[in-house]
This record gives structure tokens, sequence and C-alpha cells, in this order.
């Protein structure tokens, strides 16, 4: 564990030595350019991704236990993949002299993506409600079934061992 530690230590480190000298190289405008889009990157991440991020975290709450985290996965695939398709599902960087820069049609393939990331959370988020029980609220499975036990904690004397049996649903 720790060599692979110190090898993701001498990464970083190698990363940030390289960006540096790259950045001495800049001139004071270019610099003050770079500077304004680290602060606007900030300001974005803290006036509209995180409040969104926590506004949907909260959203997900009215959802059942068993579909937090299929959820979760898929806001998290679709809230990435759209924030790095903005430019070309908005045609930013289209040229009429290169028809070849933005080719096809994007809008398409998110919705494909999309709708593709619904089913498997839909699918998930089925499979994890179905595993947990089916009379389940929330994950947890409703008192005294037939492998439950008394509260002096010993089984009725006419039961057997061995596996519960589950009710087809």
């Amino acid at each position: 564990m720790r060599a692979s530690r110190a090898l993701l230590l001498a990464a970083g480190l190698s990363l940030v030595t390289w960006g540096a000298w790259k950045l001495v190289a800049f001139e004071l405008l270019d610099l003050r350019a770079v500077a304004l889009w680290l602060a606007g990157g900030v300001f974005a991440h803290d006036a509209l991704i995180a409040p969104l991020t926590l506004g949907l975290a909260l959203a997900a709450r009215a959802l059942p236990r068993g579909w937090w985290a299929p959820a979760a996965v898929g806001l998290m695939v679709l809230g990435s993949v759209t924030l790095l398709a903005i430019p070309v599902l908005g045609g930013l960087g289209a040229r009429s002299d290169n028809p070849t820069l933005l080719d096809r049609n994007y809008l398409l393939g998110w919705v494909v993506l999309a709708a593709l990331t619904v089913a498997a959370v839909v699918v998930a988020g089925w499979r994890r409600q179905r595993a947990s029980g089916a009379g389940s609220v929330g994950g947890l499975k409703p008192p005294g079934g037939p492998d439950s036990q008394p509260p002096g904690g010993s089984k009725p004397s006419g039961s057997r061992g061995g596996a519960p049996h589950r009710q087809p649903v």
C-alpha cells in the first residue's frame, strides 16, 4: 500500500511541476485569463453544481432505500456526461468551412445514453428492491416473518432448523 501511495504522490508532484513550468511560460494577459477561468470554475461549482447535487440528493430520499444507490449512479453518469457534452450539444465550435468538426447528431446520442442509463437504474433499483424482500419498506423486512424468533430468543418446539422458506412473489 505504501508503494502505491508513493507512486501516486510522485505522479501528482510531477504533474504539478509540469503544470507550473508551463504556466511560467504564459504572458501576464494569459495568466489573468487562467485566473479568471479557475475562479469561474470555483464559482460554477459553488453556485450551481453543489446546490443542484444537494437538491437532487435530498429529492432522492423520496425513493425507497434500495433505489438510492442506483439513482445516485445514474445521476452521476448523466450529470458528468451532460457537462462534458454541453459544447457539442450546443454546437459550439461548429464551422461552415469544416463540416467534419461536428459531423453527427450528438443530441440523439445523448438521448440514447440517457434512456439506457435510466433503464439501467430502473433494472438495478427493481432488483435491489426485490432482493431486499417483497414487503420491505426502505430496505427493512417486516417483523413477524416465518424465520422470526419470539422475544425469549428460542424457536417454538415444533419448528425445523435450516434455511427460511421464501414465499413466491
